[in-house]
């Protein structure tokens, strides 16, 4: 069977920055990824690049970065007063803070304090950088119509509820 459209597939996987080599994260010693094809589970060059792939299927690929998280934009980093961390004891490059906005809570990155101000980024992590992904097809099966309406997995691999 061919990775399609609602189809459930389970992968083994390792990536690293195409660049640096840098190993950002690996399925090894885990269970497979299981996620479901066409519902924007996973990232648009990965899901793009498992198209048309079946079961035992193994192949290496390069995604760039506007097909990954994204390029970095220097739209997403910005300078806020200090008083907006009050509630923070201790605010420090590399803090991870959740922030609420009209649009919903966004995850920022602390890359810089000040006396009066702090830099956070709102870009992703990995936005900026391309991805070299090792994958091996594991499984493919067709979703079931819950699956379909809900936009993900149920059971094991996935979403219980």
């Amino acid at each position: 069977m061919s990775i399609t459209q609602n189809k459930v597939v389970s992968i083994h996987y390792n990536v690293v920055d195409a660049d640096s080599e840098e190993s950002i994260d690996s399925s090894d010693g885990r269970d497979p990824m299981v996620y479901l094809h066409g519902a924007r589970n996973i990232i648009p060059g990965l899901e793009q690049a498992l198209e048309g792939k079946a079961a035992g299927d193994a192949f290496d690929v390069t995604v760039a970065a506007v097909d990954a998280y994204g390029e970095h934009s220097d739209d997403r980093v910005q300078k806020v007063p200090r008083e907006a961390f009050a509630e923070i004891s201790e605010v420090y490059p590399g803090l991870k803070v959740t922030a609420q906005t009209d649009m919903g809570p966004i995850e920022l990155l602390v890359t810089e304090v000040a006396d009066d101000e702090v830099t956070v980024d709102a870009n992703h992590p990995l936005a900026g950088r391309n991805l070299k992904f090792s994958v091996r097809v594991e499984d493919v099966r067709d979703a079931s119509e819950e699956e379909v309406a809900h936009g993900h997995v149920h059971g094991p691999g996935g979403q219980e509820h």
